[in-house]
């Protein structure tokens, strides 16, 4: 089995650690259950260490990075759950379904397994955080990539969705988590940590502007509000559904 981090993942355990308080927003969204299910579950990222958890992830390269002490974890795909209807207590997604090739039949999926809470930390792609009037390529992937916030009740039923705001020094470097820090985003290294850096082939025209808007201020100008913040609301949501 082959996937998309197989190539683009070499250096993700580094580049995506994990945020305590994201982390804490993930705990208390999965309740009291004892057996957890992971879908897509990279390195290990935001895995309970006090429950009984199975991993499933279809990157070789993602699962050669997971910690020794890390939850067992199979090679699978969202799509074809290797396991019997209702195993699991709860199940988890996070940041992953635009990942999938199917988000519709991997979200069926992890109802089938699970006997009660399914837990996604999700993008809203209606949503435009700043970076995206430099790199307007970003709104037409996340479009692309992202499930309508809709089509959540319509594949699970009755959801509940919260807003997860990001801190300012989020230690996960996934692709809006630098929106205190915009230089983050002219470092390659930093930017290899977001898959969306390499589904987009122009970001280059966009970065340069991005460059220059610092040197003179202008972007500091322009975002004077986001600089005495310290969470912000880049798109990210809490879907749950029980």
């Amino acid at each position: 089995m082959t996937a998309k981090y197989d190539s683009i993942g070499i250096d993700y355990a580094q580049l995506r650690k994990p945020d305590p308080r994201i982390a804490a927003a993930i705990r208390a969204a999965l309740g009291q259950a004892e057996t957890v299910l992971n879908v897509g579950a990279g390195t290990g990222s935001y895995e309970p260490v006090d429950r009984q958890v199975t991993a499933v992830e279809p990157s070789l390269e993602m699962i050669r990075q997971r910690s020794p002490s890390a939850a067992k974890v199979v090679q699978a795909s969202a799509e074809n759950l290797p396991f019997d209807d209702d195993t699991f207590d709860t199940s988890m997604a996070i940041l992953t379904l635009h990942h999938w090739r199917n988000a519709e039949m991997g979200l069926r999926e992890m109802r089938r397994v699970t006997r009660g809470r399914i837990v996604l930390l999700t993008f809203d792609p209606s949503h435009r955080p700043w970076l995206t009037d430099y790199l307007p390529e970003l709104v037409t992937l996340d479009e692309a990539q992202m499930p309508p916030m809709s089509d959540y009740q319509r594949w699970l039923g009755a959801v509940q969705v919260a807003p997860v705001l990001v801190p300012h020094d989020c230690t996960d470097g996934f692709l809006y988590a630098y929106w205190r820090r915009p230089e983050a985003y002219l470092d390659a290294r930093l930017r290899s940590g977001s898959s969306s850096f390499w589904a987009i082939a122009n970001a280059g025209v966009g970065l340069q502007k991005l460059r220059r808007d610092l040197d003179t201020g202008e972007w500091q100008r322009r975002y004077t509000d986001l600089l005495a913040r310290d969470a912000y609301d880049a798109g990210y949501r809490l879907v749950v559904a029980d």
